[in-house]
């Protein structure tokens, strides 16, 4: 019996193999990538405080710097003035792979200083 629980012991980690997943073209992302369901919270949880630290005034190159790709951006000409608006991403209830405006905070520049931030300052504009 206790040759058999032996044999058992040892077999077992002489037949591990691997797995090979095949993928339809959409990317999913496992536990050990840095895209899994943690890193979106602490990516807009980064944004968030980025965000709160924001001094009016500031450039749009300084604080285009200090953050990643915008999820989304905008820019209108009106009266002579340039509004740039970008947008990032900070109170999704859940990753879904895809984010939407309603989930960003819009950072609101003119003429390349920055207004404000938030939907009052977007209303401000439009």
């Amino acid at each position: 019996m206790k040759k058999l629980m032996l044999v058992a012991a040892l077999s077992s980690t002489l037949l591990s193999g691997c797995i090979v997943a095949v993928s339809d073209g959409e990317v999913e992302h496992g536990w050990a990538s840095e895209y899994n369901s943690s890193n979106w919270e602490h990516k807009q949880r980064k944004n968030r405080e980025k965000i709160a630290n924001l001094e009016m005034g500031a450039s749009y190159s300084s604080v285009k710097d200090m953050f990643a790709t915008p999820d989304f951006s905008e820019l209108v000409s009106r009266d002579g003035d340039n509004y740039q608006v970008l947008y990032y991403a900070t109170n999704s209830k859940h990753s879904d792979g895809k984010v939407t405006k309603d989930e960003c905070t819009p950072l609101v520049f003119k003429n390349n200083q920055l207004i404000g931030f938030g939907d009052n300052a977007l209303k401000q504009i439009q």
